[in-house]
Formats: structure tokens, C-alpha cells, sequence
């Protein structure tokens, strides 16, 4: 799909409320009428995270393709891996709807879907039969109603294992009541037990709230390296609303986007400096500036979501050749000489 054409659909889809526009999105890569070069790669932006190889570091956060229903084709659109979800045990339709919103003049959105998804038997289903070639992983989230929310993450865990490169416990979206109380020491080292006694060989990655005081990373970052976590994604969305200016600025919900882009960057280098385990850097990744940023924060890879409701899907492809670009202006060989070499600038 050329740039122009692109263009078009990404502004005949602005005329739809968000969450109907997302669906059209799926629904023509479904049909294969969005055609993508495959991953970007080359012998910098090639890199292993946490045991698993990736073309290059670029890859799609959860929340996007939530039931699976493209893994196929997002594997063929520029990224180096993806992650599907969140799923839970149980089909759950989520919070009421209007619960995604555009806040356009902060390039950005909130959400409060409250892990709306299929469930994990059609999801482990539909990347079990996906033709993908880049890593897929899973969010793993837990029901609304489950009286035991730690045991819903092995739950998924355990079911997801045979068809997934790596698996996310995400413990830290803000649109399940009471969700974030298991970032807690003790809750989330019972939780992880429960989750890595069930893995098989999967890698097991930590997905951690923007929202969290000095000592609380600290201590994420001690119970992570107890529990063996293969990875930690930096961060979730934020319920900080500094500095905003669009309309839809007093929604409830998690903000993604530019605004969170800092106060993510900052959490992912102080990450850095208290731990040797992998990181993914998440938040207001739109450029390859940005993904650089990143990087030398102290990040191996990067996630991006929001970026692609203004930059279209061919933002990927275009982060990772700039990234490459970067690298190559920098003297850097790889990705992993890059890592952590800006992380002053952020503490």
C-alpha cells in the first residue's frame, strides 16, 4: 500500500468513532488488501531478547490485534514481533462502550476497554493455525468477576504456552478495578510463582504501570529477578493527565500516546540501572528518533501502538529504518551496543 493511499484510509477512518475505526483496520488486513514488505531487518537492527531472535527490535504492543484476528498479516507489516491480547480464561465483553477516545491535539488516546476479548480458547486457537513470521507473544490479563485473579494468569499461562514465543503477565492496566494492587511485593511474587510453574519452556515477560514511586520499581525489580522474568515491558498506559489539551483530556482511562512517552522513558532507565533482565521500552514511540531514545535508555527492543492511529500501519517500517539509519550515523554495529549508553540523560 503506498503512502498516499494510506493517507486516504487513515482519514476516511477519522470519521468513525476510534473503536469502529480499529475494527475496519483488522477487517481490511484480514482481507490482505493492506500489502506489507515483511519484517525490516538488517545486520544492526538484528537482535535476541530474552532468548528469542527478532529481526529487528521493533514490535506491535498488546492491545491492537486483541483476539488474534491478524497475527498473519502484522507479521508481514515491518515489525520484528508481536503481542496479542490481553486474554483472559473467559470470554469478557469488557467496560461499556464509548471506551477508546482520540485526543488528536496531544497525539494520543485514552482507553478503558477492561480486557474486552474472546477468551484464551478461540485466541490460542487462532495463533496456533496464524501463518506469522516474527515472534508472536501473548498479555495474559484475568476475568472482571474471578474470585482468584492469580490463578486466572496461570490459567492462560499454561493454555497459551504450545503456541507462543514469549508471554506478558500484565498486571498493570488501570481499567480493571483493583488490577494494579497485585504490582504489590508480596501479591505479585505469589502471582509470578503461579505463572512460571506452569510456563513450560516460554519466556515469561513483566508488564509494569508508568505510575510507580522509586521504591516501587525497586522492588519490581528485586521480585521480577526472584521469580526468573525473562523480560520487562516499560510501561503500561498512565492515569496522569499533565499537560493536556484535548476535550476528551477528562475521560477515564489509561493515556497512551506522546504525552507518555517521558514519564515511561524515565521508569524504563531507572529500570536499567537496578537490573541486568531485559527490557521492552513502551510509550509515545512514533519515530525512530523516539525508538532510539529508547534504546539508549536502556531498552533491548520497543512496542508501539497509539503511533500507528496517526502514523498508519506503515509507521513500523518506517521506525525501523530510521532506527537502522541512526545506528549505522552512530557507530553503533547492533541494537545491543546502543543499550543504555543515554541512560543519565533520564535519571
Amino acid at each position: 500500500m503506498s503512502r498516499t493511499v494510506e493517507k486516504i484510509g487513515m482519514t476516511l477512518l477519522r470519521r468513525l468513532d476510534p473503536e469502529t475505526a480499529h475494527k475496519v483496520a483488522l477487517r481490511v488486513l484480514q482481507t490482505g488488501m493492506a500489502s506489507a514488505p515483511g519484517p525490516v531487518t538488517s545486520e544492526r537492527l538484528r537482535t535476541r531478547v530474552a532468548g528469542i531472535d527478532l529481526p529487528n527490535p521493533v514490535g506491535l504492543a498488546a492491545g491492537f490485534d486483541k483476539n488474534a484476528e491478524a497475527p498473519g498479516p502484522l507479521s508481514r507489516a515491518g515489525f520484528g514481533f508481536l503481542e496479542c491480547g490481553a486474554a483472559t480464561p473467559e470470554p469478557q465483553p469488557g467496560n461499556p462502550r464509548p471506551r477508546l477516545f482520540r485526543l488528536t491535539a496531544d497525539a494520543a488516546a485514552i482507553n478503558r476497554f477492561g480486557f474486552n476479548n474472546d477468551g484464551m480458547e478461540a485466541i490460542a486457537e487462532r495463533i496456533a493455525a496464524a501463518d506469522t513470521v516474527v515472534p508472536v507473544g501473548i498479555n495474559l490479563g484475568a476475568n472482571k468477576t474471578s474470585p482468584d485473579r492469580a490463578a486466572d494468569f496461570a490459567s492462560v499461562m499454561a493454555r497459551m504456552a504450545p503456541h507462543v514465543s514469549f508471554a506478558t503477565v500484565n498486571v498493570s492496566s488501570p481499567n480493571t478495578e483493583k488490577l494494579r494492587d497485585l504490582q504489590g511485593a508480596d501479591a505479585l511474587a505469589a502471582l509470578l510463582d503461579g505463572v512460571m510453574a506452569v510456563r513450560a519452556d516460554t519466556p515469561v515477560f513483566l508488564k509494569i504501570a508508568p505510575d510507580l514511586t522509586p521504591q516501587e520499581i525497586g522492588d519490581i525489580a528485586v521480585v521480577a529477578k526472584d521469580a526468573g522474568i525473562d523480560a520487562i515491558i516499560a510501561t503500561n498506559t498512565t492515569i496522569a493527565r499533565d499537560g493536556l489539551t484535548s476535550p476528551q483530556r477528562g475521560e477515564a482511562g489509561g493515556l497512551s500516546g506522546q504525552p507518555l512517552f517521558e514519564p515511561a522513558t524515565r521508569v524504563l532507565a531507572q529500570l536499567s540501572g537496578l537490573t541486568d533482565i531485559p527490557l521492552i521500552g513502551v510509550g509515545g514511540v512514533a519515530s525512530g528518533a523516539q525508538a532510539y531514545a529508547k534504546i539508549r535508555a536502556g531498552a533491548s527492543a520497543v512496542q508501539l501502538y497509539t503511533g500507528l492511529v496517526y502514523g498508519g500501519l506503515s509507521l513500523a517500517t518506517r521506525i525501523a529504518e530510521e532506527l537502522d539509519a541512526l545506528l549505522a550515523k552512530e557507530g553503533f554495529a547492533n541494537v545491543e551496543e546502543a543499550r543504555g549508553t543515554g541512560r543519565s540523560d533520564w535519571l
